[in-house]
Formats: structure tokens, C-alpha cells, sequence
């Protein structure tokens, strides 16, 4: 074999690994996309939901067992705690949400969705009956099959304050 055809597999090789790269990439920029903008949509409308009084009276056992947060309603009325958690989730999202224009402010308001949402899976631990053992094993009641998602939107979260900060 001459060094002329020992050469062509490589580049052969080579030629594949940038076109799965070239996938990869695109891939990877949908799930960007796909988790930055899921992230805004989901604290808008969750945020939208705390200026109803059904949503004030379903945060109030969570925050109320919160050691965190309990204080808020010795401060504020029942719907102004829900009204001001609304107000801070939609500010997160706008913020999340202007990573085209600024990366600094859309790390902000990651930030801002990471302290979110480590008080809301914290009130997995917090919240009576959240999570319970049974037979030997730690099960999610009511309050925990609500709350467990908050652990992938936190996670989104971190992903979306990273990418902003290594952007700038």
C-alpha cells in the first residue's frame, strides 16, 4: 500500500466526523433553543397563574412549610405573596428570554430561575406528605409528583445561566 491510499480512509473518516458534528450541532441548538424558550413559556404562564386566587390558595401549604419562605405571609396577604412570586417569574422569563440581545441579562435571569426553582424542590423536603416511605421506599405524594418537575427546570436553568455567561 502507497501512502496516497492509506490516507483515503482518513479522510473518509474525517469527512463522517464533521457531518455527525454538523448534526450534532444542530441537534444540540434545538435543544438549546427548545429548553431556553420552554423554560420562559412555562415561568410566564406559571407566573400569569399566581395572580388567581385558586393558584394563591394552592401555593399556600408549600410556602407556608417552607423554612425558607413561611415568613412571606406574616409580611404580605395570601394573594400578595402569590402576586409578588408571579411578579418575580415573569421578570425571570423576560430576562431568560432576551438572549438574543444580551447575555449578561439573560444570565441574570437565569440566576434568577435557579434561586426559583432550588425553593421549589426544596419544598419537596419541606412540604408535608410530599414524600413519604412506604414499604421501605421513598415515594412522591401529591405534593411531590407536582413539584418534581421543578428539578428538570432547574436543571434547564443552570444549562441556560452557563451557556449565557460563557457567551459574553
Amino acid at each position: 500500500m502507497d501512502a496516497a491510499s492509506q490516507s483515503v480512509p482518513t479522510e473518509e473518516m474525517l469527512v463522517k466526523a464533521l457531518l455527525q458534528a454538523r448534526s450534532r450541532t444542530s441537534l444540540e441548538k434545538l435543544g438549546m433553543h427548545v429548553s431556553r424558550y420552554g423554560l420562559v413559556v412555562t415561568l410566564l404562564l406559571i407566573g400569569a397563574l399566581k395572580f388567581t386566587a385558586g393558584e394563591a390558595q394552592g401555593i399556600q401549604p408549600l410556602v407556608a412549610s417552607s423554612p425558607l419562605m413561611f415568613w412571606l405571609y406574616r409580611v404580605l396577604s395570601l394573594q400578595s405573596v402569590s402576586n409578588l412570586i408571579g411578579v418575580i417569574e415573569i421578570v425571570v422569563a423576560g430576562l431568560i428570554a432576551l438572549r438574543p440581545f444580551s447575555a449578561r441579562l439573560s444570565f441574570i435571569g437565569s440566576m434568577g430561575a435557579i434561586v426559583t426553582f432550588l425553593l421549589t424542590v426544596s419544598f419537596l423536603l419541606s412540604t408535608p406528605g410530599a414524600m413519604q416511605f412506604s414499604h421501605g421506599f421513598l415515594l412522591l405524594g401529591d405534593a411531590g409528583q407536582f413539584l418534581i418537575k421543578d428539578l428538570v427546570l432547574l436543571g434547564a436553568s443552570i444549562w441556560t445561566a452557563a451557556e449565557a455567561r460563557n457567551a459574553d
